[in-house]
Parts: structure tokens; C-alpha cells; sequence
């Protein structure tokens, strides 16, 4: 073999080796990947243990301390079991005062909350008033708020809209926000507001034409067993 011919020999296995991608990158693109997934399962497991947290450790339990309630007043206050004196309060969509003894599906009224605990979400809807104050109110109508309606705000042109739904949602947690929660106005202040679409006025759940009802704030999923927040204003429908 000539010389010539045994440099091209060589030169050729040495562009032959360069020219696949040797063991060990493989090895360092495989680790990549699986470290990748490691922390894509464990941020799942944060989020999961996150959402969780609150719902199997909710804290202290109690009443609101609202008293039973006569005839239809559009405010009600009470000082609860942790202390909080909180607001409910409703008006029309305009602002001016409304009858809540003639309620009319389509009507669409302003629930206002003051001095609620933001650590807490609230749905806000029309329920069955419940036997005892210790009971949880419902069923309500309208359902659970969902991620199309549940967020009352919207930018348009630079102006706040509101959008209506027979149920809201309440809650300043960012990972429930995710799925139709809307924050607190003030979280210092507890306050909230939510644009309430009056529903019919019974479904296969609850009959408010028979059964009595009212327009309710309770505390949501993450802590259903707590009464705390638990305010409502009388209601009753009319033709």
C-alpha cells in the first residue's frame, strides 16, 4: 500500500469516528431527559400537596354568629366564633335598593362582603336556608361556579365589565384562580364583590318557590365543614 493511500486510510476512520454521536452523549441526553421528568413530577407533587394542604388541615371551625332573620333586609352584620364582624349586603345592578321578597329570574343584584377572611374562599350564590345554623347551607342554585364565569371582572377598553353569573366564586388563592376563582377586592379589609344572575327559582335539587331561601355566602371546598363565613339575606321569588 502507498503511502498516499495509507494516509487516506487513516483519515478516513478518523472522520468515521466523528461523524455518529459517540456512546456517552447519549448517556448525558438520557440523564437530561430524566432529570426533566424528576422535576416536572415534583413540581406536580408541590402543586398537588399545595392545593391540598388546606382542605385536609383547615384550621378552626365555628358559626358565623349571624341570628335567625325577619322579613327581607338588603344588610346583615355578624361577629363570628374567630372574632371577624363581617358585611353582607346587596343591591340592584344600578345601585339602588331592590325587594328581595320579589325576585324574578334574569334579575341580576350586587353582593357586597366586608371583613371575610381572605385566607378562606367563598361561593356566593342562592341556597336553601339551612335547620340549624351549624348545617351547611344548600343545595343552591346555580351549581359550583365554574372557570367561564366565576371571573367578575374584565378589562374592555380599558373599563371594568362585569360579568354576570347565578354563582360566584371568591377566592385570593392564585392555583384556584386557575380554575374560575376571582380575588378579593381588599384582602386587608376582607372584601369582596360578586354579580349575582338571578337563576330560576328551582331546579332537581332545591324548590325556593317552597322551600325558604336566601342569598348566601359560604365557605368553599377547601373548608365546607366551616360554618365561619356562613351569611345570608332572605329571598323569595316571584312570577
Amino acid at each position: 500500500m502507498s503511502r498516499d493511500t495509507a494516509a487516506g486510510a487513516r483519515g478516513g476512520s478518523r472522520s468515521g469516528r466523528t461523524v455518529g454521536a459517540s456512546p456517552s452523549v447519549f448517556r448525558r441526553l438520557g440523564r437530561v431527559v430524566l432529570w426533566g421528568i424528576a422535576g416536572l413530577l415534583v413540581l406536580a407533587l408541590a402543586f398537588g400537596v399545595y392545593v391540598a394542604w388546606p382542605i385536609l388541615f383547615p384550621g378552626a371551625i365555628g358559626v358565623s354568629g349571624q341570628q335567625p332573620v325577619s322579613g327581607y333586609p338588603t344588610s346583615v352584620v355578624a361577629t363570628g366564633e374567630d372574632g371577624r364582624t363581617r358585611t353582607l349586603s346587596v343591591t340592584a345592578e344600578d345601585g339602588s335598593e331592590i325587594d328581595l321578597s320579589m325576585l324574578r329570574p334574569g334579575d341580576r343584584v350586587v353582593v357586597t362582603g366586608a371583613g371575610f377572611n381572605p385566607q378562606r374562599g367563598v361561593y356566593v350564590a342562592v341556597c336553601r336556608i339551612p335547620d340549624a345554623p351549624t348545617s351547611r347551607p344548600g343545595p343552591c342554585l346555580g351549581g359550583v361556579p365554574s372557570a367561564d364565569a366565576a371571573d367578575a371582572d374584565t378589562d374592555v377598553d380599558g373599563e371594568r365589565v362585569a360579568q354576570w353569573a347565578p354563582a360566584n366564586w371568591i377566592n385570593d388563592d392564585w392555583a384556584w384562580k386557575l380554575f374560575g376563582a376571582r380575588g378579593f377586592d381588599d384582602r386587608e379589609l376582607g372584601t369582596f364583590t360578586a354579580y349575582i344572575d338571578i337563576p330560576a327559582a328551582a331546579d332537581e335539587y332545591v324548590d325556593c318557590t317552597r322551600e325558604d331561601c336566601g342569598l348566601f355566602t359560604r365557605n368553599d371546598h377547601t373548608a365546607l365543614d366551616n360554618r365561619m363565613q356562613d351569611l345570608y339575606l332572605p329571598v323569595s321569588f316571584t312570577e
